[in-house]
This record gives structure tokens, C-alpha cells and sequence, in this order.
């Protein structure tokens, strides 16, 4: 019953990022008018229930209930008249106004008034529903500082920082502009923007975001964005594009809402002149007995449950999936992930970290760890290539970077083979075994197998192999717990597909617990592949949805293919963001399943809101018709169903 809008803008009403200003104002408007009308209306019934009051109080008491009644529901009536002269004649506001005035020309003064009041009600006990319900998107906004700190310790506006600057941020600030740390270490809180409840520790080379708070010590940072395609910026976007999706039970609502009312208004019309003409007897037709019941199965008949509860349930869920870092792009997705049944996994960036860690280290006899790694610093000092940066970090950890040991000079690179340079006179070298062995150094057997998908790089100094370093892809440590918490869900189709080795697919596969890969596809054969799997999927499943989750430039399309396409927004490239329909802005692949999670909770959530509402609304229709139900019993029926159907909206938020 607590809205104030068309059938069709109802829908959409609570779905509009609003700033928290602008959110408390409205609450507050609401609260003062309805303490002003309720204040009122109380004396107003207070002096019309005094025994043998004057006769002459009689127009002062009426007076005060249409002002009781024109405080709360102006909105109503101005809505009634402004949609009557544009042909818009059924909707819940005519309703409303046709009750109350109803009940005005019949002497039930103190009805009438109570509907607009409790009405009022109704709307400050909904913007406050819906005002939680947004907390957690419009949260995002706050974790953009409007201001930077550039190098020279000037403070501008961070709009006005051009990507390539260089910016300070002190212990205790949020990080204003996607950037890499180039100075410090630190502990940043990451809550705010990925949902993550730990900290995630940060140093040279590692990337910060618009939002993270700096949790740890002074950090110098080069920007890599500007201030609008910051990742929190790319969020609101997001967010913003979700509220124009809507889910099947939305669209129906609307729809519904379109023939309900029409429906209603002749059936009121029914019983207020037909029935009386029908039943008359020898007195004639007892309209006298048959309005009041018709004002009744009007009031009684108010559609607001319908069509405020169930957009307000999938903005629920759209919002509670965002405190958790999952940005849904509109509740027709939401909508769709409930009935997940296959979900398929890209491997690198996804399942893995997509970046290359140091597995072993076997040196040579008489020559350490931290030799080693030094010395292989030195070389890749200079390269961009995954496992030269993985060989850096190490290296860095164990505090023998690149240049702990000596000045660097006549750096080389052989693309595909590796890399040397000379530190202090001394030549090294750092690559594959056939390149070391054209530079006529002897490079032994490794003792051990390597690892499937792993790899090695050999390293020389003065022409004396030194020993090699082993590398691989980092599986993320919630992977095998993203499959399991999938199958727990009964998604009976878990699968990986990715463009690297059988190996590397088989060492992933084993550590998550996927039965089913495909390996070694290559970027345009992944669409065709997943093609296949859907129509398999809808073969065993006719309304079963298939998923994918990727972040690489090469699974946009797969993206734009899937029923649901969920993209790593952290890390992944803008175009698989751009195509995708879900973004994961934590990374985790566990958030698929939470996801999925979400999605059934809200969706369980609107079913419960319309049976409730359609159980209650027909039975006391049914009562309002045959004269059981009094107009009293009419509002506090109507309010009841409102604020039981938006409390249990809001409980989506709580997935």
C-alpha cells in the first residue's frame, strides 16, 4: 500500500542509487508529516468520542480529519488528478482517493483519515526498507576521496590527476586513483570496494585501487587511471546500468498491476450499484448497505504490495551481493543465476592468481638459495615476461633484489630465450636450457620432474651453470572451495576450459576437484566450445542456466554468449568487465557460488512476497465484498500486507 506512484514508475522506484543525503532527507520529510497528520488526526478522534459534546464542535472535528487526511495523502490525490488528466485513469492513487472521499460523503470521517494516515505509515516504514536496501551501494560513493596528494605534497582534486602522476598516501587515507606502488609497504583494508574481510598486504609493484584504505605506512603510488575509470567509479556505473534490468517477476508485476486495478475499480462499481439492483426488494435498492462495502474492496484492493515488494526483494538482493563484492548488472541476471545448473571456469586469472610464484630452487653445489635468486634478479631485472616478475618478487621477499649485489650494466634480451646483463664485471645469464647451451654453458638434468605447468628458468654466472628456478600459476586458495560449495548447491556440471597445456589444466584440475577440462583451446575455438556445453545443459535442464566465469580479453565473447557471464573485475580487462553480467570485484572464485547463493535467497524471497500478498488481498476482498470486513479492518489489512511483504524484501539483503 505505501507508495506514491504509477504502476509502471512504482516498479522502479526503489532501484535508483540515491546519494545518503538526499535518502535521510526524504525519511526525515516523511517522519515530520506523519507525526503533524497522526498529532491531528488523534485529537480530532479524542473530541469526536467525548460523550454529548457540543453539537457545535461537529464541524471543527470534520475539518480536522480532512486535514489529518489532506497532510498525508496529497501526494496521492495530486498523483490521482495528474495521471486522470493524461488518461491514466486506473491505478492504486485513484484507489486511494476514491476510498477516502468515499468514505467522506458517507460520514465515516475518522476512516477516511485513518487510510491516509496509516498510508503515510506505510511510506516512511518502506524508505526506510529501501533505504537500508541501498546502504550498501550507495556505500560506494563515500569510498571515493575527492581530493590526491601529488608528489610535491600539493593537494588538488583527484578528477584533475592525469594517469602517469606520481601521489602520496599517508597511513589512515583512502587511496584516491587506481594505481602501482612504487614506495612503501602497507596493509590495505579492501572491504569497502571487494567485500574482503582480511587485509590484503601491499608493497613495490603491487597494484592499489580508488577506495582501498591505507592501512600501514606512507605509499607512493604512479596512477594508472584517471579519476573516471577508477575501479569504485566503474562500480557506480555498474550499479546504475542494473537498475534498467528487470526480472521476469518484475516485468510481470508491472504488467499485472495494468489489468488488477481496472479489475477492481468495475468489481467495486459491481458491488456498490449493481448488486443493490440485483438484491432490491420491496424498499428498493439498498445502496446505502452496498457502498460502504465497495469503499472497502477498494481500499482493500490497493496493488502497492505487488508492485513495491517485489522490485524492492531483487534490489535487496542486488544490494546485499554488492556488501560481498558481487555487482550484479540487473535482477533479470540475479533473476537467472538461481537456476544455474553448469558453471564453466576460464583457468588463468580465475582459478589462478595469473601470476608465476617460486615453487623450487636447485642450485648448484657450493652456491645458496639467496645467490641464486640474486643473481636471476639481476637478469630479469629489466623484463616484462610472468616469469620474470615472479623470479623479482622472490627475490625482493628475501631481500637479494636485482640490485643488492653490485651495478648493473649491458642488459640483453633474447625474446623466448631469456636474458643477461653484467654486474660488477661478472657476466650472468638467465633463460632456457638450449639457450644457455648456445652460450656454451652445460646445464645438468634437473633432479625432479617438473611439475605439470610448471616451468624453470637455468641460470649462469661466468659462464658456469649456478642452478635453475622453478615457477608456476598459482591455484587461488578458495578455488577447490568455490567447486565444492558449487556441487554442494547442486550445479551438477563443473568445468574448466583454458588455451594452456594438458598439464597445466590437469595440475589446476586436480587441486580444485574439476572432473571435466578442456585444454589447449584456442581463443576462438571457446566460444564454439561453450556453445556446445550450454546446449547440453538445456538438453538435461530446459530452463537450466549455464555460467561462465573468465577475465581475460579472450573470454569477452564467451561473456556476451553465456546466460550469465561473470567477469574477475579487479583484475580482469575492461572488455570482459564490458561483456559480462556479473563482475566479481574480489577476485575470489568462491563468489561464484555466493553468488548463486544470493540469488536462490532472493528469489525465495519474492515468491513468499506474492503469495503472501495474493492469499491476503483475496481473502479480504472476499471479506470487504460481503460486509465482514469494516473499513478499519480494510487499512490496517492493506498497511499489514505492505509492511510484511517490504520486511521480508528486505531480509534479501541478509542472503
Amino acid at each position: 500500500m505505501s507508495c506514491s506512484c504509477t504502476g509502471d514508475s512504482c516498479a522502479a522506484a526503489p532501484a535508483a542509487p540515491a546519494a545518503p543525503e538526499r535518502v535521510r532527507s526524504e525519511t526525515r520529510r516523511l517522519a515530520i508529516r506523519f507525526s503533524l497528520s497522526f498529532a491531528i488526526f488523534a485529537c480530532a478522534l479524542t473530541l469526536s468520542l467525548i460523550p454529548r459534546a457540543p453539537s457545535s464542535w461537529t464541524p471543527w472535528i470534520t475539518a480536522a480529519f480532512v486535514l489529518s487526511w489532506a497532510l498525508s495523502g496529497y501526494r496521492v490525490v495530486f498523483n490521482a488528478l495528474r495521471n486522470l488528466s493524461k488518461g491514466q485513469l486506473f491505478d492504486e492513487n485513484f484507489l486511494m482517493t476514491t476510498a477516502t472521499v468515499g468514505a467522506f460523503a458517507i460520514s465515516q470521517n475518522a476512516e477516511a483519515a485513518a487510510v491516509m494516515l496509516f498510508y503515510n505509515l506505510g511510506e516512511l516504514i518502506q524508505e526506510s526498507a529501501v533505504a537500508k536496501s541501498r546502504k550498501s551501494i550507495t556505500d560506494l560513493v563515500d569510498v571515493r576521496s575527492e581530493t590526491a596528494r601529488l608528489a610535491s605534497g600539493e593537494t588538488v582534486p583527484a578528477a584533475s590527476v592525469v594517469p602517469g602522476a606520481v601521489i602520496l598516501v599517508h597511513p589512515g587515507e583512502r587511496v584516491p586513483l587506481d594505481g602501482i606502488v612504487l614506495e612503501g609497504q602497507t596493509s590495505f583494508d579492501t572491504a569497502a570496494l571487494t567485500g574482503e574481510s582480511l587485509p590484503r598486504s601491499a608493497g613495490p609493484g603491487d597494484e592499489a585501487l580508488a577506495g582501498f584504505m591505507n592501512g600501514g605506512g606512507a605509499l607512493t603510488l604512479r596512477v594508472t587511471a584517471a579519476f573516471g575509470d577508477t575501479a569504485a567509479s566503474r562500480m557506480l556505473a555498474l550499479i546504475e546500468e542494473s537498475r534498467h534490468r528487470k526480472a521476469p517477476a518484475e516485468r510481470f508485476i508491472t504488467s499485472f498491476a495494468r489489468y488488477y486495478t481496472p479489475a477492481v475499480t468495475l468489481g467495486a462499481l459491481a458491488i456498490a450499484f449493481l448488486i443493490p439492483l440485483i438484491l432490491q426488494d420491496a424498499a428498493g435498492p439498498r445502496f446505502s448497505l452496498w457502498i460502504p462495502r465497495a469503499l472497502v474492496f477498494l481500499v482493500i484492493s490497493c496493488p502497492c504490495a505487488f508492485v513495491i515488494s517485489v522490485p524492492l526483494g531483487y534490489f535487496g538482493g542486488i544490494g546485499g551481493a554488492a556488501r560481498r563484492g558481487i555487482l550484479v548488472k540487473g535482477s533479470d541476471f540475479l533473476d537467472a543465476l538461481s537456476r544455474t545448473k553448469t558453471v564453466v571456469f576460464d583457468k588463468t586469472g580465475t582459478l589462478t592468481t595469473g601470476r608465476f610464484s617460486v615453487t623450487a630452487l636447485e642450485c648448484a653445489p657450493g652456491v645458496s638459495e639467496g645467490e641464486l635468486l640474486s643473481a636471476a634478479a639481476a637478469v630479469e631485472a629489466r623484463s616484462t615476461h610472468p616469469l620474470a616478475e615472479g623470479i623479482r618478487r622472490e627475490a625482493e621477499s628475501r631481500g637479494v633484489g636485482a640490485g643488492s649485489g653490485g651495478t648493473l650494466s649491458d642488459y640483453g634480451e633474447k625474446p623466448g630465450y631469456g636474458a643477461a646483463c653484467v654486474r660488477d664485471g661478472v657476466r650472468l645469464l638467465g633463460g632456457n636450457p638450449q639457450w644457455l647451451r648456445e652460450e656454451m654453458v652445460t646445464v645438468p638434468e634437473s633432479s625432479e620432474s617438473p611439475a605439470p605447468g610448471s616451468a624453470s628458468v637455468e641460470v649462469a654466472r661466468d659462464g658456469k651453470w649456478i642452478g635453475r628456478i622453478l615457477l608456476a600459476d598459482t591455484v587461488k586458495p578458495s578455488a577447490a572451495k568455490a567447486v565444492g560449495r558449487l556441487r554442494a548447491l547442486g550445479i551438477d556440471r563443473v568445468a574448466m576450459i583454458t588455451g594452456d597445456s594438458a598439464g597445466a589444466a590437469s595440475r589446476v584440475a586436480g587441486v580444485t576437484g574439476i572432473a571435466e577440462t578442456f585444454s589447449g583451446v584456442l581463443p576462438h575455438q571457446k566460444a564454439e566450445l561453450f556453445s556446445r556445453i550450454r546446449e547440453e545443459t538445456l538438453a538435461r535442464h530446459p530452463k537450466g542456466v549455464t555460467v561462465f566465469a573468465g577475465d581475460g580479453l579472450n573470454d569477452a565473447a564467451v561473456l556476451a554468449l553465456a546466460d550469465v557471464g561473470m567477469s574477475m573485475g579487479s583484475l580482469g580487462s575492461d572488455a570482459a568487465v564490458e561483456a559480462s553480467d556479473v563482475v566479481l570485484m574480489n577476485d575470489d572464485p568462491e563468489s561464484v557460488a555466493e553468488a548463486v547463493v544470493v540469488a536462490r535467497k532472493t528469489r525465495r524471497v519474492v515468491a513468499e512476497n506474492v503469495i503472501l500478498a495474493f492469499a491476503v488481498k483475496l481473502g479480504f476482498l472476499a471479506l470487504g465484498a460481503f460486509g465482514i470486513a469494516t473499513l478499519w479492518e480494510a487499512v490496517f489489512a492493506d498497511v499489514g500486507v505492505a509492511l510484511l511483504a517490504t520486511a521480508n524484501a528486505v531480509r534479501s539483503r541478509r542472503a
